[in-house]
C-alpha cells in the first residue's frame, strides 16, 4: 500500500492524492478515528465495554497510518530538496557567479596596513578574524595587493597568561623532567621523537607574520590549501574565517575559463600537469614547470563536458583582469618598514597615486570638488592605532618627521568626517576607505580603458623590436659599435 501511495505522489506531481469526494485522505482517516473514539465513548458510558483485542487493533491501526503519513511526508519534503536545482532557495537565487564589468582593467589598487593592529585582540581567535575581516573588504572592492609592514609599534611579547597556560605549563614540567633525566643518566637529548600537534607548546608568531599568513590563506583557492598551507598555529582557528568565495574560488563542476593549480611531478607529451581542481583530470598545460608552484592556466570551457584529456596554456596571473576585468584575488607583501612599502614596489615605475588616510586629511570624500587624477598604480595606507604619523615618527629610514606625512602622498584624505566614534577601528578604516572611493577608481578605470586600447599595441611592438634591446644584445651592439 505504501509503495502503490508514493508511486502516486510522484505521478500526481508531488501533491497529496485525493479520494473521490475531493476531501483529504487523511482527513478521512481523522474522521473515521474520531467515529471509532465517540462509539467507544457512548459504549463505556452505556456500561459495555468493547473487546479489548478490537480496540488493540483500531489504536494500532491508527497509529500506523498517522506514522505513515508522517514518513510519507517527510520523504516527499526530502524528495522535494533533494530534486530541487542547486542555488535555489526559497526567496530567489543565490548568485551563481560574481559579476564581471567585460571590460579590460589595466590598472592596479593596492592598500597597506602595519601588522600591529593583531596586537590589540586578546585572543587567537579574535585575531583570526579580524583579518578576515580585512580579506574580505579586499576581495569585495578588488584589491590586487595587500602591503603588510612593520610600523615599529607592536608591543606584542608573551604575557604571563600565555606562559601561565596548563598547556605550556605541562609542557614544561615534560621538558624539565626530560632535562633531568639527560642529566642524571648522562646521556644526550632525543630529539628524533616529536610530540604530537596537540601536545606541542603553542608559540606566539610575530603580528606582522601572522597577519601575512592568514590572509594568504583567506586568498588561496580550497583545493589549493593543503598543498602550500601545512599545520601551522597560526592557523589554528581558519575554520572560522568566512571565504572570499572570489571568482578564482572556482568549484568543480564550475565551467570556468581561468583556473588556478598547482604543478604535479608528473609530465605530460607537451608539458606538465597541473592540478586544477578538476575532480580527477589534471591538466596538460603547454609548459615544462618546476613541481609545486602555482600558477594560472586558461582552458576552453567546452573541455568540460568533452571526456579525455584537458590541455591549457598557462598565462599570467593578471592576464583575468586585462582581458576581461575578471578579479582573481590579491598577492600579500610583508615590508620591514613604511619606506619600504614604497621603495619595493612590485610594480614598473612604482605607485603613481599614494593616497593617505588620516582623521587631519585637507579634503574629503564629501567635497564637491573631490576626485582622484588618472593613474596606473595607487595604493591607500592605513596607520596603525596611532595613525600613519606615529608610524613615520618610529621609522628611523624616514627623513621627515611625523608631523609632515602629507609631503609622502598625493592625496591626503579624510574618509570619515564627522565621526560619530573617537576612534575609527583599522579593519573598519579599510572597509569604510574602500567603499567610498570604489566610484572613483571605477571612474579612473573606464577612462584607462579608452586609452589602453590604442596603446596595448604599441606595447606589443616596442617589447618584440630592435629599438629596446634586452640585457644580453646590448652588450653585442656595444662591441659591433665600437668596432
Amino acid at each position: 500500500a505504501k509503495r502503490l501511495k508514493r508511486k502516486r505522489i510522484e505521478d500526481s506531481g508531488g501533491i497529496r492524492p485525493r479520494t473521490k469526494n475531493g476531501e483529504d485522505s487523511n482527513e478521512t482517516k481523522d474522521t473515521k478515528h474520531v467515529s471509532s473514539t465517540t462509539e467507544e465513548d457512548h459504549s463505556t458510558k452505556n456500561g459495555s465495554y468493547p473487546n479489548s483485542r478490537s480496540d488493540s487493533r483500531n489504536r494500532n491501526t491508527t497509529i500506523n497510518s498517522s506514522s505513515s503519513n508522517h514518513n510519507d511526508n517527510h520523504k516527499k519534503k526530502n524528495s522535494r530538496q533533494m530534486n530541487a536545482p542547486r542555488g535555489k532557495h526559497r526567496f530567489g537565487r543565490v548568485m551563481e557567479r560574481v559579476p564581471c564589468r567585460n571590460k579590460p582593467r589595466f590598472s592596479t589598487l593596492s592598500i597597506a596596513l602595519p601588522g600591529s593592529v593583531v596586537s590589540n585582540c586578546q585572543t587567537r581567535e579574535l585575531k583570526t578574524q579580524l583579518v578576515g575581516q580585512i580579506a574580505r573588504a579586499a576581495a569585495v572592492y578588488h584589491v590586487d595587493e595587500i602591503v603588510v609592514f612593520d610600523d615599529k609599534l607592536s608591543t606584542e611579547r608573551p604575557n604571563r597568561a600565555f606562559y601561565s597556560s596548563r598547556h605550556n605549563r605541562d609542557s614544561r614540567r615534560q621538558e624539565d623532567s626530560r632535562r633531568h633525566e639527560d642529566n642524571t643518566n648522562n646521556k644526550p637529548k632525543d630529539n628524533d621523537t616529536e610530540q604530537p600537534y596537540e601536545q606541542q607548546p603553542r608559540k606566539k608568531s610575530d603580528p606582522h607574520t601572522f597577519m601575512a599568513r592568514v590572509l594568504q590563506y583567506c586568498e588561496c583557492p580550497q583545493y589549493l590549501r593543503r598543498y602550500f598551507f601545512p599545520m601551522h598555529p597560526d592557523l589554528q582557528f581558519a575554520g572560522l574565517l568566512s571565504p572570499i568565495d572570489a571568482p578564482h574560488h572556482v568549484r568543480a563542476e564550475e565551467s570556468s575559463r581561468y583556473r588556478e593549480g598547482v604543478v604535479l611531478d608528473k609530465k605530460g607529451a607537451k608539458g606538465s600537469l597541473v592540478n586544477c581542481g578538476i575532480r580527477g583530470r589534471p591538466v596538460e598545460i603547454d609548459k615544462v614547470l618546476t613541481a609545486g608552484i602555482r600558477c594560472t592556466v586558461k582552458l576552453d570551457p567546452k573541455v568540460y563536458g568533452s571526456p579525455g584529456k584537458i590541455f591549457g596554456t598557462v598565462v599570467s596571473p593578471s592576464a583575468p583582469r586585462e582581458e576581461n576585468g575578471t578579479y582573481c584575488g590579491y598577492s600579500t607583501r610583508l615590508a620591514d618598514s613604511i619606506n619600504a612599502v614604497f621603495d619595493e614596489c612590485p610594480f614598473e615605475g612604482g605607485y603613481d597615486l599614494k593616497i593617505g588616510t588620516s582623521e587631519r586629511g585637507d579634503q574629503s570624500v564629501d567635497d564637491d570638488s573631490f576626485s582622484l587624477p588618472n593613474f596606473r598604480h595607487s595604493l591607500v595606507l592605513f596607520g596603525g592605532v596611532a595613525g600613519i604619523e606615529e608610524c613615520v615618527d618610529a621609522d628611523e629610514s624616514m627623513k621627515i618627521a611625523g608631523s609632515e606625512s602629507r609631503k609622502l602622498f598625493d592625496e591626503w584624505i579624510n574618509i570619515c568626517p564627522f565621526q560619530g566614534s573617537r576612534t575609527i577601528r583599522t579593519e573598519e578604516a579599510v572597509l569604510i576607505s574602500l567603499a567610498r572611493l570604489s566610484p572613483f577608481v571605477a571612474r579612473n578605470v573606464e577612462k584607462a580603458v579608452v586609452h589602453a586600447v590604442p596603446s596595448k599595441s604599441k606595447e606589443v611592438d616596442v617589447e618584440f623590436s630592435d629599438e629596446s634591446p634586452s640585457d644580453e644584445s646590448s652588450d653585442d651592439d656595444d662591441d659591433s659599435s665600437s668596432a
